[in-house]
């Protein structure tokens, strides 16, 4: 039987105890070879994690703040359903965020604050953010390319959000696990999330039998043929 009960349990777990890289190991012998996500989306503190489900949204790039004349009634609306999109934010979601050009930031200081009254985990954002000195001060778990004053305002509109979404041919939908470290970020299927987290343990605490090995002074190629872990 698995030792969390909750996603809270099993995120707070998640936390103490792995990192995106053995949650990685553990899904390529599952066959799950494509989960990570781009090298370039970092936290923006090396000691930020992020763990919680997706909340997928799709952004657009404009090239006005309010289109005129348009057959859209969204071109009208600044940021298209972006507010919205931030106010259905649930406890331990993460927003996630892709399909505009690096053009602008995707994510701030006031989009944080919000997130953080309505318990969010986190943004991972296939583009920039900004506001960072801020973010810092919030502890907001935000993965992005980095920092880049550009606004969104009359260059990006959320088009959609609770739907589906790819970046780079990692297929995200709601309620995946999205997890974030310094080493990069990985998605979790919702599907195969129980296994994942189940083996990701028993690897991780494997894994200090083996250190504790290797440092009293064992070789590898022993370490590998009595463990199987490296």
């Amino acid at each position: 039987m698995n030792p969390w009960k909750s996603d809270e349990e099993l995120f707070a777990l998640a936390r103490r105890e792995l990192f995106t890289s053995v949650v990685g190991d553990v899904m390529d012998k599952m066959g799950l070879r494509q989960q990570f996500l781009p090298p370039r989306i970092r936290p923006l503190r090396d000691d930020m994690v992020v763990i919680g489900r997706a909340m997928p949204v799709l952004e657009a790039d404009v090239f006005d703040e309010k289109a005129e004349g348009t057959m859209n009634p969204l071109m009208t609306k600044p940021f298209g359903h972006m507010l919205e999109a931030l106010d259905d934010l649930k406890q331990n979601e993460v927003y996630i965020c892709t399909g505009s050009s690096p053009r602008y930031a995707l994510w701030g200081e006031l989009m944080s604050i919000r997130s953080l009254k309505l318990g969010a985990a986190g943004a991972v954002l296939d583009g920039y953010s900004r506001d960072t000195r801020a973010i810092h001060q919030l502890n907001f778990p935000t993965f992005s390319y980095g920092s880049y004053a550009q606004d969104q305002g009359p260059r990006g509109k959320v088009i959609d959000f609770r739907v589906a979404i790819e970046i780079e041919g990692v297929r995200i939908v709601p309620g995946d696990v999205i997890f974030g470290d310094v080493d990069g970020v990985c998605l979790v299927p919702a599907i195969a999330a129980e296994e994942t987290f189940a083996r990701a343990l028993e690897k991780a605490r494997g894994e200090k039998t083996v250190m504790k090995a290797l440092e009293e002074g064992m070789s590898t190629v022993e370490a590998f043929a009595r463990f199987g872990i490296m």
